[in-house]
């Protein structure tokens, strides 16, 4: 009985301990949607944001507010949204234990990457302190790798991490042959042949799948039954697609299905297909910019170059950093918009990019993305500009309107190791 007197006291403990009002003060405001504010007040209560007020013509009263945070010469952004990663479910790439990504079977799309999403992961520690603070975790393997889920890197456990379950299925789309077959070339023939089966067994699934979501006499089927809202509903179908045949399939692919919220993550030759890819209103998430050119005549910037390219074209696109090493390799998502922002972007289309823009492609911009009244309160103060490795240094950070430990375990060993040999020096 003592225990659990114990329990109900320090749980009241924690619970009136949490700051239900806090005032942001003084930070150069990053809102994504509005005007930059040099010097802002940005007011919170119960996780939303109520208000915000440029500090130069307001005051306020300290009594008002359970927290106030210092942000002076600071600045405050949205927090930044890891598209298509396998964050969380993923810890070390050379232990298979430790992934959990990848199911058995080609066909997947009952898979749910929400329940499997990892909390308590070090590497979540390690980005979300870069400023990543929403992460799309996203399954791999086989066509139809499963549904991803939006989350956030500050939750107790993925039931508290969850912003948006089951928000799209992932779909890999066959690899196409580069070269145009000819008589007597077996192995262009042959692989030729080979695409169009993995097309006609993907398109084959589909078909059944529509004729699920229509509910024509077909018993219950969990695979089936997790696609019907990609033909009904609000439920996203992301390709994974990136050269010119594979993108102009998927283009004709997704208007003999009528998809509703068809997406394109890859999209390398996207550039070449502008103009098609605005009259279907089909978005991009970009495929890593720091790598070289998929071809050797493509011009060994390419790369950096597409994020200005679609943005000319008028292509609704975001950034995202799958590829080796993605998990860890997250952390580095504001130096891709960064180096976007180099070759072509303005600050606030980088900006745009890794924090609104994805938001918009999955259908949660209504409460995040940008720093506005009425949205959630995820955001985070730096010291400096945060799409630039020399200045980003994130002093404060919010997950729905609470504040999260800003220190990772590979900053404290880096302090323990400064200390223990600066002690032998002296």
């Amino acid at each position: 009985m003592k225990r659990i007197m114990c329990l109900i006291w320090i749980l009241g403990w924690l619970g009136s301990s949490y700051s239900q009002r806090i005032l942001l003060v003084n930070g150069h405001l990053h809102p994504v949607e509005g005007q930059e504010i040099t010097s802002s007040l940005i007011e919170i209560e119960n996780g939303k944001i109520i208000a915000i007020k440029n500090a130069l013509s307001n005051s306020y009263n300290a009594k008002d507010w359970d927290t106030i945070i210092d942000a002076t010469n600071q600045h405050v952004y949205p927090g930044f949204v890891a598209a298509n990663s396998t964050l969380g479910l993923t810890e070390i790439d050379a232990v298979r234990a430790t992934n959990d990504y990848d199911e058995v079977g080609d066909f997947n799309p009952h898979i749910r990457s929400q329940i499997a999403f990892n909390a308590e992961s070090k590497v979540l520690e390690t980005v979300k302190t870069n400023g990543v603070l929403l992460v799309q975790s996203t399954p791999r393997g086989g066509y139809i790798s499963g549904s991803s889920s939006l989350m956030t890197t500050g939750g107790w456990n993925w039931e508290d991490a969850t912003v948006l379950s089951d928000d799209g299925i992932h779909v890999n789309w066959p690899n196409a042959p580069w070269n145009i077959p000819r008589n007597g070339d077996e192995d262009a023939l042959n692989r030729e042949q080979r695409y169009l089966n993995e097309l006609r067994s993907l398109q084959q699934f589909f078909k059944l799948a529509s004729v699920y979501a229509e509910g024509q006499g077909v018993d219950q089927d969990l695979r089936l039954e997790a696609m019907k809202n990609c033909f009904k509903g609000s439920k996203r179908t992301y390709f994974h697609a990136n050269d010119l045949r594979q993108l102009t399939d998927v283009l004709e692919f997704c208007s003999v299905f009528a998809l509703k919220y068809p997406v394109i993550i890859g999209g390398n030759d996207a550039y070449l297909l502008g103009q098609r890819l605005v009259d279907a209103k089909i978005p991009i998430m970009l495929e890593r910019l720091h790598r070289l050119p998929e071809r050797d005549e493509d011009p060994i910037d390419l790369p950096y170059c597409l994020p200005a390219l679609l943005s000319k074209m008028g292509v609704p696109f975001a950034l995202q950093n799958a590829g080796g090493m993605e998990a860890m390799n997250t952390r580095n998502l504001p130096f891709l918009a960064g180096t976007a922002q180099a070759y072509g972007l303005t600050e606030l289309e980088a900006l745009r990019s890794i924090t609104l823009s994805p938001c918009e492609i999955m259908g949660i911009e209504s409460q995040y993305g940008s720093i506005e009244v009425g949205k959630s309160a995820t955001l985070f103060v730096s010291s400096g500009p945060a799409l630039d490795m020399r200045t980003n240094n994130v002093t404060t950070i919010l997950v729905n309107g609470k504040v999260i430990e800003t220190q990772n375990f590979q900053e404290e060993l880096y302090l323990k190791y400064q200390k223990k040999y600066r002690d032998v020096r002296n």
